[in-house]
C-alpha cells in the first residue's frame, strides 16, 4: 500500500490530534490564533501550514512541533539514515526543518536541523512546550535569535542554551543560517 503524500498525512494527523482532544475547528482557531478557514484548508490538505502557524498549533495543542509533523511510531530505529529523516519545508518563508532523531515520544532528547534563507524572519508568539530546554548550535551563516525578550547574535560554532517560556524570533541577514537544535 502506497503511503499518502506529506500534505495529506499532515492533514489527517492534525485533524486526529484536534478531534482526539474534543476540539472543534473554532475552538482550535481561538486557542491558536489561526483562522478557522485556514485550519479547515490545512486539514483538507488544500494548504500547507507556515512555520509560524505550526508554532501556534503546537502551542495550542501543547505538543512539540515534531509531533505535529509526524505521527509517533510504536518503536523507533537506532539508526536513521538521512533519506529516512522527516523533512518539512515552508517554501514561502525559506525555512527547512529536518528531524534528525528517531520519531518517538519515549525519547527525552530530540535533535533538529534547520535552514533559514537569507533576509528572513520567523516569529513564534509562544513556545509549543513552555519551559522546554533548547541547545542551539549555529553551523553556518549568522543568526539573530530573540528569546523571551533577550536578543543574541550568533556566529558559526556558537551555542545558545535556553529554556523557552515566551516569544521567540529567528532572523537572518545576507547569509542563510543552518543550525541544530537539541530539545530536551
Amino acid at each position: 500500500m502506497e503511503s499518502p503524500d506529506p500534505a495529506t498525512a499532515l492533514a489527517a494527523h492534525l485533524r486526529s490530534l484536534r478531534t482526539d482532544r474534543g476540539l472543534t475547528l473554532q475552538a482550535l482557531a481561538e486557542a491558536s490564533g489561526v483562522s478557522r478557514a485556514t485550519l479547515s484548508r490545512i486539514e483538507n490538505a488544500e494548504a500547507s501550514p507556515t512555520a509560524e502557524t505550526l508554532g501556534r498549533l503546537a502551542a495550542a495543542l501543547s505538543l512539540p512541533i515534531s509531533q505535529l509533523l509526524a505521527p509517533l511510531e510504536q518503536d523507533f530505529p537506532a539508526h536513521v539514515p538521512r533519506a529516512a529523516q522527516s523533512l518539512w519545508q515552508d517554501r514561502d518563508a525559506g525555512f527547512e526543518r529536518r528531524t534528525l532523531s528517531p520519531p518517538s515520544g519515549r525519547l527525552r532528547l530530540e535533535v533538529i536541523e534547520c535552514t533559514l534563507a537569507p533576509h528572513r524572519r520567523i516569529a513564534y508568539d509562544q513556545p509549543a512546550v513552555p519551559g522546554q530546554e533548547h541547545h542551539l548550535v549555529l553551523l553556518s551563516g549568522s543568526l539573530r535569535l530573540s528569546v523571551d525578550g533577550a536578543t543574541h547574535d550568533l556566529c558559526p560554532g556558537d551555542c545558545l542554551r535556553y529554556r523557552l517560556r515566551g516569544a521567540s524570533c529567528f532572523e537572518t541577514q545576507a547569509d542563510a543560517a543552518r543550525y541544530l537544535i537539541a530539545l530536551a
